[in-house]
């Protein structure tokens, strides 16, 4: 079993936490501090699919748990915080080519009529087998200054950037954590102000029910056009 981080109150096997990498091809200013994730694709509940999310010192941050097979196609998560109260929850939109999530605020199914939609993360679909772009992320709020990110790289391999699409500014990123496999990874926010942790993990749970591999019938070797007629 892999180590994942020191402090979690789960008797899960830990070890100490390496500090989070600062190099970057620009330092962030003092008052952009990066936020360090680390997510273990793993619920901490006996059955349960899902997500375990550790902040830098150790301590539980978020959680996902889903009941049920974890190879199912779900229709919606919820992401909780410690104390599982729900922070966000997100829902598969129905009749779309491509695979498209919509993330709410908060507990969307105890007040549907109210239910509030922050983000849409639609699958990226190209013919362009050279393509960075895995994913496109628009906010639902109408804003003069509302921003429109791009998700590039590879979720598969835990290495992908979330930028902003007027620019090349990366406001979090996916990375690898070195000798654990894939189940256990890094969610760097680089810029909390305009993307913050909550959201950000929102967006890596609607990669993970787009691009897993071996669960909820994803399958790396279909092709790109099965892959959209079949969604």
């Amino acid at each position: 079993m892999a180590k994942v981080h020191p402090n979690a109150s789960d008797p899960a096997p830990t070890e100490p936490e390496p500090p989070p990498s600062s190099s970057s091809s620009s330092p962030a200013p003092a008052t952009e501090e990066l936020l360090s994730l680390t997510v273990w694709r793993k619920s901490l509940l006996f059955n349960c699919d899902g997500f375990t999310v550790f902040d830098a010192k150790g301590n539980l941050a978020f959680r996902v748990d889903c009941y049920g097979a974890s190879g199912r196609r779900r229709a919606e998560v919820v992401l909780m915080d410690v104390a599982g109260k729900p922070l966000l929850t997100l829902r598969r939109k129905k009749l779309s080519l491509a695979d498209h999530w919509v993330i709410y605020d908060g507990d969307a199914a105890a007040e549907p009529s109210k239910a509030r939609p922050l983000l849409s993360v639609r699958r990226h679909v190209s013919l362009r087998a050279s393509s960075k772009t895995v994913a496109h992320v628009t906010p639902h709020h109408a804003s003069a200054s509302a921003a429109e990110y791009v998700v590039e790289g590879s979720y598969g391999r835990r290495a992908c950037a979330v930028r902003d699409a007027r620019g090349d500014a990366v406001v979090a990123e996916v990375r690898r954590k070195e000798s654990v496999g894939d189940d256990v990874f890094r969610l760097v926010v680089a810029d909390p102000r305009r993307l913050g942790a909550p959201l950000a993990m929102g967006l890596v749970i609607a990669l993970d029910e787009m691009f897993a591999a071996g669960r909820r019938g994803s399958s790396s070797a279909r092709s790109l056009l099965r892959r959209t007629w079949s969604v």
